[in-house]
């Protein structure tokens, strides 16, 4: 039988190797089927209005995020576009996470928080991962229909929604662009 730490270790480099695997298509392919034009939202006159579960207590909600620019990318476990998603964000937090909110949403249900943290686990999610609530799982709320993911939104100081790339990877360059008139 295999220890636990042998069994720990192969999932993640699984893990890793399908993320590297991801990426390798997506430099191929960068559209996943999309158009690779990302939407510039018209600022509203309201501010996105959201409030997810963490899995670890840090607040996921529009009060929380106000005073910086915020990411959200919204996603699924079993998405390796999402995952590709996650890990330049990741690679970005590492790098501005002190001037820049970063929170990942999992369209996932409750009753799969666990495979939600070994997600966050895996991925070595260093910002707050939350559980998508009823409404956005249904695909309704401040940020419409998230479910074909990833889906990464962007929203300025005052949490309105700027920019937004459905279904497809935004690349790192490409966030920071799109931040740069937020920050």
């Amino acid at each position: 039988m295999i220890n636990s730490s042998v069994r720990r270790a192969t999932i993640d480099a699984i893990a890793c190797l399908l993320a590297v695997l991801c990426l390798h298509c997506v430099a191929a392919k960068p559209s996943m089927g999309k158009s690779l034009e990302a939407i510039r939202e018209p600022r509203g006159e309201e501010a996105a209005t959201f409030d997810y579960q963490s899995l670890d207590g840090r607040a996921v909600s529009a009060a929380a995020m106000r005073g910086k620019p915020t990411v959200l990318t919204f996603v699924t476990t079993d998405s390796l576009a999402a995952q590709a998603q996650v890990d330049f964000l990741v690679a970005m937090a590492k790098r501005d996470a002190s001037a820049v909110n970063y929170a990942v949403v999992a369209i996932e249900p409750g009753d799969r928080r666990e495979l939600v943290d070994l997600y966050r686990r895996v991925l070595h999610i260093t910002f707050p991962v939350a559980i998508a609530d009823g409404e956005t799982l249904g695909g309704g709320g401040s940020f419409g229909d998230v479910r074909g993911v990833p889906v990464t939104v962007i929203l300025d100081r005052e949490g309105h929604v700027v920019w937004r790339a459905d279904g497809r990877i935004a690349r790192s360059e490409e966030l920071r662009s799109a931040m740069s008139g937020v920050q």
